[in-house]
This record gives C-alpha cells, sequence and structure tokens, in this order.
C-alpha cells in the first residue's frame, strides 16, 4: 500500500490553502457580523437577483433549511426582501435591500484584501493560470468518469 505523499498531494495542499482561506475571510467578516454564508448569500444576490432558497443553498453550499433560516435571520435584519406570496409557483424570489447593498460593498473591499493577499507573489500572468486550472479541477470533478 502506498501512502499519499502529503507535501505534494495536490488535495491536500488545496484543502490547506481552502482552509487558511476559509479561516481569513471569517477573520474579515467576524467584525462586520457577518459569517461566510451570510457574505456568499449576498454576493449571490447581488450578482443574481431573485435567486430562490433552493437556488442560494446550492451557491453557497448549505442545505437549503440553513439557507431558510439564514434569509429569515436576513430579511429581519432589513437587508433582503422576499414578497408574502410566491410571483408563480411556491418560489418566494429574494433580493437585495439597500442596506443589505451598503453592508455587502463592506464585506466585498475586506474578502477582496484576502484574496489579494492570498495571490501576493503571483504575477497577473500566473494568477491568471491558478484560476484556469482550478477551474479544470472543478469541471474534472464533476464529469462522470468513462463507463467501462
Amino acid at each position: 500500500m502506498s501512502q499519499v505523499e502529503l507535501d505534494t498531494s495536490v488535495g491536500y495542499l488545496l484543502k490547506m490553502a481552502s482552509s487558511s482561506l476559509h479561516s481569513a475571510m471569517e477573520a474579515v467578516l467576524r467584525p462586520l457580523g457577518m459569517t461566510i454564508t451570510h457574505y456568499s448569500c449576498l454576493e449571490l444576490l447581488s450578482q443574481r437577483p431573485g435567486l430562490s432558497n433552493s437556488e442560494l443553498a446550492r451557491g453557497t453550499f448549505v442545505t437549503r433549511q440553513s439557507m431558510n433560516v439564514l434569509l429569515q435571520a436576513l430579511e429581519r435584519d432589513g437587508l433582503v426582501a422576499r414578497p408574502e406570496r410566491a410571483p408563480s409557483g411556491r418560489v418566494l424570489p429574494t433580493t437585495l435591500t439597500p442596506k443589505g447593498r451598503r453592508q455587502l460593498a463592506t464585506a466585498s473591499g475586506a474578502v477582496r484584501a484576502v484574496e489579494d493577499a492570498m495571490l501576493t507573489g503571483m504575477t497577473p500572468a500566473e494568477q491568471d493560470q491558478m484560476r484556469r486550472l482550478l477551474r479544470s479541477c472543478v469541471t474534472a470533478l464533476k464529469t462522470p468518469p468513462d463507463a467501462p
């Protein structure tokens, strides 16, 4: 049985990078009274207004139940708005309020600073290559393996 060499394991290095990024983002968002999921939800709504609870849950990597609890809190705090009745079907489209946009603007600056720090020492070409390589990894793992 061969062992994985942690110093050269791409999976292990990705996990270390992910964990470090997560910790750094939590550190800058916590003083703003936000979690990473809270920030991600606002960012998604900024870029794609009207997303449903299920779409937001998928986009932020949480369960629908967790997203529903978060949306109720964000709505109570005046950061998002949802209609009382679904315009069609059962989906309640969610949008950012002006207060939500202001909170997002502050948080986006903090998160951007974390990403910039993470990429320090890389040239713009290396940063572009990093993005391409990570997208390639995601695509490769989403593609079902060839059947025998």
